[in-house]
C-alpha cells in the first residue's frame, strides 16, 4: 500500500514521520558526543548515512519533489552558512556545517509533506490539526515555565498566528513543527549543536533554551523557498494548477 493512497492515518504517520524519526535518531546519534568517544571519524559517519538516506528517498519520490529536495539543500546551504557561521546563531559540534545537516533538511521536507498530502491523513485532517496544536501549545508553555524559554515561546505563537489564516498549508506546518521539535531535542541532547541562552545570543531580554521550543519557524523559511524556487521554474503550471484550485472552490461554494 502507497503512503498517500493509505486507508490508514496510523499507517501513513507509521511511514512518514515514524520512519524520519527512526532515521534522525540513528543518523543523529552518528555524530553524538557518545560516538566522538570511540572514534574521531564520527560526523563522517553521519555524513555517509545521510547521503545514503538521501539517496534512497531521492530515488523514490516522482520528479516534482526531486527538484524540490534539490532546492532545498541549495537553499539550506545557503541557510545554514549565514545563520550558524555568519551570524552565529547557533554552533555546530566541530564549528562547521556539516555535510549531512543540508540533506537533512531536504529528507525533513519530503517526510513532513508525504504525511501531509496522505489521503488518510486528510479525512481526518481538523482533528490532527486541533491534537498538533495542543500539543504544541502544551509543549511550548512547558518550556516557558520551566525552562525560561521565552524566545521559543515567543516564536511559537507568532508560528500559530500565522497559520490562523493559512488553512491550506497550516497541517503541514503543525506536523513541521512537530518534526523539529523532536529534530532539535535529539540534536542538542547528543550534543551535535547548541543555541546560546539568549536569543541568537543577541537580544538579552529574550531567553532562550537550548533548544527553543519554537525555532520551526525559521524552517519554515526553507519550506517557502523551496516552493518559490519551484514556482519560478513552473510558472505556467502552477497558474494551471491555481486556476484549477479556483474552479473547484466555486464549484463547492
Amino acid at each position: 500500500m502507497s503512503l498517500l493512497a493509505s486507508k490508514s492515518p496510523y499507517f501513513a504517520t507509521a511511514k512518514s514521520l515514524g520512519a524520519l524519526f527512526l532515521f534522525i535518531g540513528f543518523g543523529l546519534f552518528l555524530d553524538s558526543s557518545y560516538m566522538v568517544l570511540q572514534t574521531e571519524n564520527a560526523q563522517l559517519y553521519a555524513n555517509i548515512s545521510m547521503l545514503i538516506g538521501f539517496a534512497i528517498v531521492f530515488w523514490q519520490v516522482n520528479r516534482r519533489v526531486k527538484e524540490q529536495m534539490v532546492s532545498a539543500v541549495i537553499i539550506a546551504i545557503i541557510g545554514e552558512y549565514l545563520f550558524s557561521i555568519l551570524l552565529g546563531m547557533y554552533t555546530y559540534r566541530l564549528e562547521n556545517v556539516p555535510h549531512y545537516v543540508p540533506l537533512g533538511h531536504a529528507i525533513v521536507y519530503v517526510a513532513v509533506l508525504y504525511f501531509s498530502k496522505a489521503s488518510s491523513i486528510l479525512k481526518n485532517k481538523i482533528k490532527i490539526e486541533k491534537f498538533l496544536t495542543i500539543f504544541i501549545l502544551i509543549y511550548a508553555s512547558v518550556f516557558l515555565i520551566f525552562k525560561n524559554d521565552v524566545f521559543g515561546f515567543v516564536m511559537t505563537i507568532a508560528t500559530l498566528l500565522i497559520l490562523r489564516n493559512k488553512p491550506r498549508e497550516r497541517l503541514f506546518y503543525l506536523a513541521m513543527y512537530i518534526t523539529v521539535a523532536y529534530l532539535e531535542i535529539i540534536g542538542t541532547t547528543y550534543q551535535c549543536w547548541w543555541w546560546p541562552s539568549t536569543a541568537w545570543n543577541v537580544i538579552p531580554f529574550l531567553p532562550s533554551h537550548n533548544p527553543p521550543s519554537g525555532i520551526s519557524l525559521f524552517y519554515f523559511l526553507l519550506d517557502l523557498g523551496t516552493l518559490w524556487f519551484y514556482k519560478q521554474r513552473h510558472k505556467i503550471t502552477w497558474s494551471r494548477m491555481k486556476n484549477i484550485r479556483k474552479i473547484r472552490t466555486n464549484t463547492i461554494d
